[in-house]
């Protein structure tokens, strides 16, 4: 007969055997997320998997995802890893139904309708937005707060000819809008690198008593006076240098935190006026840490000057989402060429992105941000450990000197 003990210990032994034989990949953890029944749905709306033989909607999202995740270059990158998966009988615990072959990849890409991805993306961006809506915002703010700002992604001319921008370059915009409350992107929009920015406001939706920030690359007064101001939301960004304008009142201002000056102005030019008629705010900000003047403006009334300009401050954020999605999420390395092609891994890059965003919710990761995450994901990609786990500091026990090294301390002396 067993004692309690033997099979307590017996009973340890057996789970953790099971924990290991069948726990989940690092990699599965993530993709569990995705919203099957409705990237179904959207599959069956613009018809796939129509005339499929292998390689499904499905498993080309994940392998456009593992490569993401993975950090691979190249279509032959991406196959060398898959057959190596399938050798050491891992590509079955990714969920992959076969080490797919880099020209079926390739066609994929280049066939299969990128909106597919698109859509799912704006499933993701609902899915994930209430995870969010109650992080701490920097700034005592309790309207919604987003920056709107655009990033030109290069592409070869030779081999992108329909993505021509100059007359020696290629490339494409990714027009963005990120919630700063979990610095998630809510609104992305792909266009050629020779649209001006300032027509992708006539795309986003307007929030009621929301704040955009958005870079003086936008400033159009007709779209801020109609797009935003009549919404019934605000906008903060920076006077262009050229701006003809009147002071209409001058309200005192504390010059130590920074702020020149704070005035409620109006335009003076007569086409300028016609655009928007009504007056707004300028604040003139000084930064102390490099002598730089910046002409703030903004149509919201109620907060103090230092807060408007701390608020534009804020807008950095979306530039250092720019970043980590080229760096981390393979976006300057294509898969392919094709207008189609680039489109799909762009917007997989998307899903990839707002999946990590949810299992850091579900999971309840509170400490390391999703840069990081994504950084220690992607070394931990095909291990059977649980998420969570990967970012619990470990406690480590010193051990007290309990007089066993005197010895040592006798022969030294």
């Amino acid at each position: 007969s067993c004692t309690r003990f033997e099979l307590t210990n017996f009973a340890v032994f057996i789970k953790e055997a099971c924990y290991m034989n069948f726990g989940k990949i690092v990699f599965a953890q993530i993709m569990q997320f995705i919203p099957r029944r409705e990237f179904n749905d959207i599959v069956a709306k613009y018809r796939g998997n129509y005339r499929v033989r292998n390689l499904t909607c499905y498993d080309q999202l994940l392998v456009m995802c593992l490569a993401q995740y993975a950090d691979k270059n190249s279509l032959r990158d991406i196959e060398a890893s898959l057959n190596a998966l399938a050798v050491t009988h891992k590509l079955y615990h990714c969920g992959i139904s076969y080490a797919v072959p880099r020209n079926t990849l390739a066609k994929a890409n280049e066939l299969r309708d990128w909106h597919i991805y698109a859509e799912l993306g704006q499933v993701l961006i609902k899915k994930v937005r209430p995870f969010y809506a109650k992080d701490s915002f920097r700034l005592d703010i309790d309207n919604m707060v987003y920056a709107f700002d655009s990033s030109t992604i290069s592409l070869c001319l030779k081999l992108c000819p329909w993505a021509k921008f100059r007359k020696k370059k290629g490339g494409i915009k990714l027009h963005t809008q990120l919630d700063l409350r979990g610095n998630l992107p809510v609104f992305v929009l792909l266009t050629k690198a020779s649209v001006h920015d300032v027509n992708a406001l006539d795309e986003i939706c307007v929030e009621m008593g929301a704040i955009y920030l958005i870079d003086k690359g936008y400033v159009d007064f007709n779209r801020l006076f109609n797009v935003i101001h009549k919404n019934g939301a605000f906008f903060v960004t920076r006077a262009k240098d050229n701006m003809q304008y009147e002071i209409v009142k001058s309200m005192p201002v504390d010059k130590q935190t920074g702020v020149i000056s704070d005035e409620i102005v109006r335009l003076t030019k007569e086409n300028s006026k016609q655009k928007y008629p009504k007056e707004f705010r300028m604040v003139v900000y000084e930064d102390f840490t490099t002598g730089n003047l910046y002409r703030f403006i903004t149509n919201h009334l109620g907060y103090d000057a230092l807060t408007i300009a701390e608020l534009y401050r804020e807008r950095w954020n979306v530039e250092l989402f720019f970043k980590w999605i080229k760096q981390h999420l393979h976006i300057k390395s294509f898969y392919g060429t094709s207008e189609n092609a680039v489109y799909t891994q762009i917007w997989i890059a998307v899903c990839a992105f707002l999946l990590l965003a949810i299992a850091k919710k579900h999971m309840h990761i509170e400490e390391p941000s999703l840069y990081m995450i994504s950084q220690t994901i992607g070394t931990m990609l095909f291990e059977r450990i649980p998420i969570p786990e990967l970012f619990n500091k470990p406690i480590i026990n010193v051990p007290k000197d309990d007089g066993q090294l005197d010895l040592f301390r006798d022969l030294k002396s």
